[in-house]
């Protein structure tokens, strides 16, 4: 045996038993972390500069994990960085994102999450000792959202660049196939919900992150396809015979479809800037130009409402009006006033906005909330469903 070959399986060795200490730290003060590492499968490579995950197995270069074993903090707070990244399925949700940002929106996301659980046990009897390697990535006002909001309200900023260097990647790793990332989210989903019952058993759920965990385990319906339960035209009525088989000898009961209502709320308050509000009508028109069979009203509310306007497939919409305050009250007093009510689910009122306002208690007809990136907590929102407005970027 050479020395090199020696000096390796030594430092292999040092490797192992640092992770190990690190695993039964963690089992000792904190159970999600514990479990969710125990799914892990850890892989040395010196394909990539430092650590990564593909959706499945984590990877490190030994060579440079060697320099966090003088810091034993670091090294846990490492090891829970990419097992998060693994858990959350970013790899699996990136979709044909530009890769750059999404892993700086997904690192804000992860650290954000070791903060506060940090932050957490400083308060606990048992200590949680975590820390960051150097220039880890952090955006505090942004850590609670999920990622791919964060992605969107990232958009332009001009030292994402610079970051290179700061996020982990998986550049030299060989890319899963669309079979493997399916059966590795099930198995991560499954941690994931292991992990967060026995923390809750033991008093101990991580600080951060409820948002993107949520996320995680129940995976996003993109908006449109959350409308499409409503916008399917579904016959469900007989009407008698269908005279078009009676030369035949036949007597087919004739169903009649039924077209469906919408009632299009579009937030025009001050917290609505015009790059948002002409996503907003470009949503509008999309819902015009796919669905041709609905009727749709469209309403600018701000704390005052202005509308209806009737729209149908090909119009564009009116010169949007509104500018102060927020209150969705208006919207949902106008279409009682109008004599909405709809047991029969052929109506469905639709409300793009940040979701932060005044709302009122009830609504007479289905509501689908579509909220702008960074807007108010799904749980804020009194009734109805809420669905996140923000681009899947497929390839």
């Amino acid at each position: 045996m050479t020395g090199q070959d020696a000096g390796g399986e030594a430092l292999e060795a040092q490797l192992e038993r640092a992770i190990s200490a690190a695993m039964l730290h963690l089992r000792r003060h904190s159970p999600f972390f514990a479990t969710l590492c125990l799914f892990a499968r850890l892989r040395p490579t010196d394909s990539i500069p430092t650590a990564a995950t593909d959706g499945k197995d984590i990877f490190y270069n030994p060579t440079w994990l060697s320099t966090l074993l003088p810091t034993p903090a670091r090294l846990r707070g490492l090891l829970i960085h990419e097992v998060l990244h693994a858990a959350l399925l970013h790899v699996q949700r990136r979709g044909g994102r530009e890769p750059l940002r999404w892993n700086i929106a997904a690192d804000v996301v992860v650290n954000g999450m070791i903060d506060a659980e940090k932050a957490r046990a400083l308060g606990s009897t048992g200590v949680l000792e975590l820390d960051l390697p150097d220039g880890a990535v952090r955006e505090p006002k942004l850590a609670h959202l999920q990622v791919e909001e964060i992605y969107e309200l990232l958009e332009g900023r001009a030292e994402l660049g610079c970051m290179q260097d700061l996020v982990d990647g998986g550049g030299g790793l060989d890319a899963l196939g669309l079979g493997e990332l399916e059966e590795a989210a099930a198995q991560w989903r499954s941690a994931l919900n292991q992990a967060s019952t026995l923390a809750r058993q033991a008093g101990k759920m991580p600080g951060g992150g409820d948002r993107e965990m949520a996320t995680a385990a129940v995976p996003q319906v993109d908006w449109r396809a959350a409308l499409w339960r409503y916008l399917v035209q579904t016959p469900n009525d007989f009407q008698g015979y269908d005279r078009r088989f009676f030369s035949r000898g036949l007597y087919v009961d004739a169903l009649e479809g039924q077209s469906l209502r919408v009632f299009i709320g579009v937030d025009t308050s001050g917290s609505i800037d015009g790059e948002m509000l002409g996503i907003f009508l470009a949503e509008v028109e999309g819902i015009l130009s796919a669905y041709p069979h609905i009727q749709a009203a469209l309403y600018y509310v701000d704390y005052q409402i202005h509308g209806p306007y009737p729209l149908g497939r090909g119009d564009t919409p009116p010169q949007p009006k509104g500018g102060g305050g927020t209150s969705f009250v208006p919207f949902f007093d106008a279409l009682e006033a109008e004599g909405v009510d709809d047991p029969y689910g052929q109506s469905v009122a639709v409300y793009l906005t940040d979701g932060y306002g005044e709302f009122p208690k009830a609504a007479p007809i289905d509501t689908l909330w579509v909220v702008t990136p960074g807007g108010l907590d799904n749980e804020g929102f009194p009734f109805g469903e809420v669905v996140r407005l923000y681009g899947t970027d497929q390839p």
